[in-house]
């Protein structure tokens, strides 16, 4: 169980990061095309068109890919694509 002061720690983290998420609005200040490409990818994922950085990884691991802890989406589709 986490200690007052750890809770508190927590808590402080936690807001830090809204705070700067907030901030920043990193996505909206991404070009339209990128945001554009972002949202096809995504909407691709939730049909079940493409698969999941998760889903990936997992399939890297059975083919025994060095590095995939490290790589990216793009990186480990392509790493997968290479092995299989």
């Amino acid at each position: 169980m986490a200690t007052t002061k750890q809770r508190q720690a927590a808590r402080k983290n936690v807001k830090k990061a809204q705070a700067g998420a907030r901030s920043k609005q990193t996505l909206k200040n991404l070009p339209k095309s990128t945001r554009t490409a972002l949202g096809k990818e995504a909407s691709a994922v939730r049909r079940g068109d493409e698969p999941t950085r998760k889903e990936l990884e997992a399939e890297a691991r059975r083919l025994n890919i060095e590095g995939r802890s490290k790589m990216g989406k793009s990186e480990l589709k392509r790493a997968v694509a290479r092995a299989r």
